[in-house]
């Protein structure tokens, strides 16, 4: 059977399947792309089953939990030293889950303690929480509870032990990451574990594998499906490689986002990402304001050096797509790369996304962990479907958000179809020295945190 014919087949919802899934399929240039739609007989036998999975099922990760009173600084290192993706903040009094800790609130703390000079009266009022985190910092202890989702990209989820793959999507198609599991007595306050958003991506792959009409289906290019849905076109969130540490973390608090591309300043081609989760597991060990100076080509560098150490593989460079790519190859990729997000460019570039001089990537768009799972939601007929929600709420909420219209830049992109890139402003560190490199240099001994917060 020809390959136009499988694609014909499996636009339209047919059981043909093939096995050589690649980074493209075969679609002819400039053509107008027919909407992928399933059968409605297949959406129903995929419902019948996903009702039968059980979120306990694909638990990823156990559930740690820590004392609503520990400090910021002891929750930190409790994150890195357990490895962990969150700690579960655990009230004494009440013996009960009051909320969650992970990278993305230490990545809000660490920016208040670094600008926390430039904030005005009015927004310390405007933000009660904020002034309170000052208060306590100054009297030498913040508790970790004061920071919990401070970020606003980690609410407290939790799912009974018979929820099913169903009631997880209500939840991840509106942007959550993770949701805490019960165990079977539901009296206590016990968990079995945490389901992350990427467990949940794996089983619908694994599901694939076992079902023919939702391989075919997911066999179609990205451009095939919703655009809204999968933020194809949509502003890239992004920064120079000469930006530093703090930019690039002001950037994700005012965009609402958990990691930013880095673009090299000459010739915009695309060097790696920074996420929340690197700034918390480099940024907290190195104990010195000094690396919130460092430029973001160095940083990534040290982003580096220990997974190629531990295990030789090389975490440098991020992964891209194109819209011709299918589904089902965006969301392996994704998986097999251990990302939340893998780039949507109108070049291809290659295995290693490693750019030659002058070579431009054309980045028009993401495709998040989040976006497909909307997709499934929406296949489930999950009503009240935005992927976008809490990052808009985000980006309301942020403090820094306020003063950012002031600063931001369009990158224009002329072969992109938006063109549009985020872009951050030269926003140094008040006070600070040069960007220097060396993180075992501690001749800045303040740590930047609570006692940076606490300074008058």
């Amino acid at each position: 059977m020809s390959h136009n014919r499988r694609l014909s087949q499996s636009i339209t919802g047919g059981h043909e399947r093939s096995r050589s899934i690649g980074n493209t399929s075969p679609i002819v240039a400039n053509s107008i792309p027919t909407f992928a739609q399933a059968a409605p007989e297949d959406l129903e036998a995929w419902m019948g089953d996903w009702r039968q999975l059980w979120a306990r099922d694909i638990v990823d990760s156990r559930v740690v939990t820590v004392d609503v009173n520990i400090s910021v600084e002891d929750a930190c290192n409790i994150l890195l030293s357990e490895d962990t993706p969150c700690l579960a903040l655990k009230s004494t009094a009440e013996q009960s889950i009051t909320g969650l800790f992970d990278f993305a609130d230490v990545n809000a703390f660490l920016i208040l303690a670094a600008t926390k000079h430039s904030l005005s009266q009015d927004e310390l009022l405007d933000n009660s929480r904020v002034d309170e985190i000052f208060t306590a910092a100054r009297s030498g202890h913040v508790p970790v509870c004061l920071v919990s989702n401070l970020s606003e990209k980690n609410p407290l989820n939790i799912l009974p032990h018979d929820a099913t793959l169903i009631s997880l999507l209500e939840l991840f198609a509106r942007g959550s990451h993770r949701v805490l599991i019960r165990s079977t007595d539901s009296s206590t306050d016990e968990f079995i574990g945490i389901v992350s958003d990427r467990s949940v991506l794996a089983r619908f792959a694994s599901y694939a594998e076992k079902t023919s009409s939702l391989w075919a289906f997911l066999s179609n290019p990205l451009l095939s499906f919703s655009l809204p849905s999968l933020n194809l076109y949509s502003s890239v969130v992004a920064t120079m490689s000469t930006e530093t540490v703090l930019d690039a973390m002001k950037l994700m608090s005012e965009e609402g986002v958990s990691s930013v591309a880095v673009l090299e300043e000459e010739t915009g081609a695309l060097l790696s990402a920074v996420s929340v989760t690197d700034i918390g597991k480099i940024v907290v060990p190195s104990e010195s304001n000094q690396i919130l100076t460092t430029p973001l080509h160095q940083f990534v560098s040290f982003i580096k050096i220990p997974v190629g150490s531990e295990d030789g593989a090389d975490q440098y460079p991020v992964y891209s797509v194109l819209p011709s790519s299918t589904l089902l190859y965006t969301m392996q990729k994704i998986l097999a790369t251990n990302a939340h997000r893998v780039f949507v460019s109108e070049t291809s570039m290659g295995a290693s996304p490693i750019m030659s001089p002058g070579f431009s990537p054309n980045l028009s768009g993401i495709v998040s962990v989040v976006d497909i799972l909307s997709l499934f939601a929406r296949l489930a007929n999950v009503q009240d479907v935005d992927p976008t929600r809490m990052k808009r709420h985000r980006r309301a909420s942020s403090v820094s958000s306020t003063r950012s219209s002031d600063r931001e830049q369009n990158l224009s992109r002329s072969n992109s179809r938006t063109g549009r890139i985020r872009r951050a402003s030269s926003v140094k560190n008040p006070g600070s020295r040069p960007p220097n490199a060396d993180l075992s240099s501690n001749t800045e001994s303040t740590h930047p945190g609570a006692a940076e917060l606490g300074k008058n």
